[in-house]
């Protein structure tokens, strides 16, 4: 028989609990240029070995700068609302036992758990494109998950900065509310979307709102950088649900549940369905050379395309291999092509395979493509996407393709694929 000891030290051991995963928005399953150690495309909460959440504890009421930074330097949390150049109230923060505390950001300073930089909508290729001024805040958000069942997790606007410090300056928009506690906004806002009915088939989009610094939640401002805050809504919280958008004016990141992750495809059925439409042998109905979807891996990096490639008339959604005519225009070779099966006018483009599965709201087959892009996923994941608006610029919302960001047609969201099998 085993002593106990020696019964714990053979047993397996036990997988670390996992909160759930945030996945940038515009990415086909990683960055151009390949994931690297906290920039990525997608981010897993783990429960951390030792808890290092925090919580409000002793609020001071000072009235010079010199009080103001001896109180921020004493290395502990704290939160500095400057309400005029004489008068700053700074909430401490303790050690909170019970949770777990992951800090989102521009910045690559020792806080930040997830670098997170500005998504170029339908960047195509391996590079990466540089932006010259981002929007994103250096210390943007901050995830808090509670370390115990359920183990909700929570949003809040800003992070913590290398000193542990949140500074909302004279010129951010803040507030005491009417229980005394002070509260504020970050410069261009952290936005929470959360849709009906989940992350699935039957979802429907929800409404955009802001979420403050302490986790309240209110109404979208007039202007993303607006000083007025907007109405707070009760009925609300800042929970994360599954299928969450968070959006940190420059990237969009979805909040998947590890239950919801469970129900998700695989990357090994994303690759069987590839196969099983290769298998199909399915033809361009001109050439009738035998048509097939380019690996995950090439799929993933937009690599030069294939001589087997699909492309599609993206009016009808009938699919044949690559031609170089039918244009409408000799001037522009980029403009709208006549299909040759059914005379619709309208884009030409190839077609790729969605890889990255926490986008997907069910396992169905790849049957219809993003307009104007070309991405594939399944029918309920593109009429899904096809009907969420994303922030875009500081006050205007759009739908877009969730593998690449690129805006979707207004006219219509996706399209059908119409695939013609062998002839013999």
């Amino acid at each position: 028989m085993f002593s106990p000891n020696q019964e714990e030290h053979c047993a397996p051991t036990k997988e670390p609990v996992k909160y759930g995963e945030l996945v940038v928005l515009g990415y086909n399953g990683s960055l151009p240029n390949g994931d690297r150690g906290r920039r990525k495309s997608r981010f897993a909460l783990y429960r951390r070995a030792k808890a290092n959440g925090v919580k409000p504890s002793t609020v001071h009421i000072l009235n010079s700068p010199q009080a103001s930074k001896a109180v921020s330097c004493r290395g502990q949390h704290s939160i500095s609302y400057t309400l005029s150049r004489n008068q700053t109230v700074v909430v401490e923060y303790c050690h909170d036992k019970d949770t777990d505390m992951f800090q989102i950001g521009r910045s690559t300073e020792s806080p930040i758990d997830f670098v997170v930089t500005d998504t170029v909508s339908g960047s195509q290729g391996g590079e990466e494109t540089p932006i010259t001024q981002s929007t994103i805040s250096r210390f943007a958000c901050r995830v808090v998950c509670e370390r115990n069942p359920p183990f909700t997790a929570r949003i809040y606007a800003a992070g913590f900065d290398s000193s542990k410090n949140i500074f909302l300056g004279e010129k951010a928009a803040k507030w005491k509310n009417p229980d005394g506690h002070m509260d504020g906004l970050t410069t261009n806002g952290v936005l929470v979307m959360h849709p009906r009915g989940g992350f699935t088939e039957e979802s429907k989009p929800g409404v955009w709102r802001e979420i403050s610094v302490c986790g309240d939640v209110y109404t979208l401002r007039e202007t993303r950088s607006a000083q007025t805050r907007g109405k707070l809504v009760d009925s609300e919280s800042n929970v994360l649900q599954d299928g969450s958008l968070v959006d940190l004016c420059g990237a969009t990141l979805l909040w998947r549940t590890a239950d919801g992750l469970f129900h998700t495809p695989t990357q090994k059925h994303l690759e069987a369905l590839r196969q099983e439409i290769n298998a199909a042998r399915p033809q361009c109905p001109v050439g009738l050379n035998t048509l097939a979807f380019p690996s995950m891996q090439r799929s993933r990096a937009l690599s030069s395309l294939e001589d087997k490639q699909p492309w599609v008339y993206l009016a009808c959604g009938h699919v044949h291999g690559y031609h170089n005519w039918g244009h409408r225009s000799e001037q522009e070779p980029n403009a709208q092509r006549e299909c040759p099966m059914c005379r619709a006018v309208g884009p030409y483009v190839p077609l790729w395979l969605g890889c990255e599965p926490a986008f997907y709201v069910d396992t169905g087959a790849p049957t219809h493509a993003f307009v104007p892009c070309g991405h594939v996923c399944s029918e309920k994941s593109a009429k899904y996407w096809a009907e969420i608006p994303l922030p875009h610029g500081t006050h205007a919302f759009h739908a877009a393709c969730p593998f690449c960001a690129s805006p979707l047609s207004l006219t219509q969201g996706c399209a059908k694929l119409i695939f013609q099998g062998p002839i013999d």
